[in-house]
């Protein structure tokens, strides 16, 4: 297990180092002059030296890199250039509300995907499987963006019975919650079709095993082979895709959140595109990236000890 958990960190740190030399290197990708683009054609040559200072861009390349590396590892994510306000600031405010937009959308898809996942896999080929099939398929193919959308127009701008944009009234928990119920339910709806899917396929494969047909046999209750044998085995590749869920649902939480005008990242990193302002996407960008590296280690971890089957120090010969 230990050598699992340090082949996996250096694996880890091994991602973050490229990430972090890609965003160093955008704005040489990227076509155009940042400065200039970000000041526009009548800007002095003066203030466009000024800005491409403020942004490292009158250094050599390898240089930036090295710069901003050394700045993040010591937690430096820079300085926005419009404002000199510390990134770590602006980041510091909008992180906590996109977290927590991820962690209610994942939840909510949890509970009802899982349920209707299991529900469809304990009636197979009835009609109830398959309108639930119908639905889940349904669900996955909106995008959040479009869920979004089509849920600001009828329940905020027709029915009026749910706040359209915002976060509420500040220290306002009750207010909080109800601006957040329609986000969640836009970013959470393609999830919920997908680990329907995913359960019952699973839960299905996992019914037909030699050892729930012994289970079966033994005089164990149907119910009990079910929920208690075959649910957990069934649930071992939701898991996997859980973290690669959670940062889906990072990176779809951007539209959702520009959508809503909820500040957070997605809105953070969104405006900064459109105002040019390179440091705050470079770090925005990082933040989400460490966020999801970090989710997928640690549901490795659950993986691993959900499946004892999976060999950590050695491979199977």
């Amino acid at each position: 297990m230990l050598a699992y958990l340090i082949k996996r960190f250096f694996m880890t740190i091994a991602v973050l180092l490229i990430v972090m030399t890609f965003l160093s290197l955008l704005v040489h990708i990227v076509p155009g002059d940042p400065a200039r683009t970000l000041l526009g054609p009548r800007a002095s040559p003066e203030l466009i030296q000024k800005i491409r200072s403020a942004m490292d861009l009158d250094k050599p390349a390898y240089v930036q890199v090295g710069n901003f590396l050394w700045k993040v590892i010591h937690g430096d994510l820079g300085t926005d250039v419009f404002t000199g306000v510390s990134i770590n600031r602006l980041v510091s405010a909008a992180l906590p509300h996109t977290i927590i937009l991820a962690l209610a959308s994942l939840g909510l898809a949890v509970l009802i995907g899982i349920p209707l996942g299991v529900f469809s896999a304990t009636h197979p080929n009835s009609w109830l499987d398959r309108v639930t099939a119908i639905l889940s398929i349904s669900l996955t193919t909106i995008p959040s963006y479009v869920a979004g959308l089509f849920l600001l127009l009828i329940f905020a701008v027709q029915l009026k019975i749910m706040p359209a944009i915002g976060l509420g009234k500040d220290g306002n928990l009750k207010d909080y919650i109800m601006h957040l119920i329609l986000p969640t339910i836009a970013l959470a709806i393609t999830w919920i079709g997908y680990l329907a899917r995913l359960v019952r396929t699973s839960l299905l494969e996992v019914l037909n095993e030699t050892y729930i047909r012994a289970a079966r046999a033994s005089g164990l209750s149907g119910r009990l082979v079910q929920y208690k044998y075959a649910l957990k085995n069934a649930l071992i590749p939701t898991v996997a895709v859980l973290g690669v869920g959670l940062g889906s649902l990072m990176g779809g939480a951007v539209l959702v959140e520009v959508i809503f005008n909820r500040p957070g990242m997605g809105t953070l990193i969104y405006n900064a595109i459109k105002a040019r302002n390179y440091p705050v996407v470079r770090a925005g960008v990082l933040i989400v990236a460490c966020l999801f590296v970090f989710v997928n280690f640690l549901t490795d971890l659950i993986y691993t000890y959900l499946d004892p089957r999976i060999q950590l120090g050695k491979q199977q010969r």
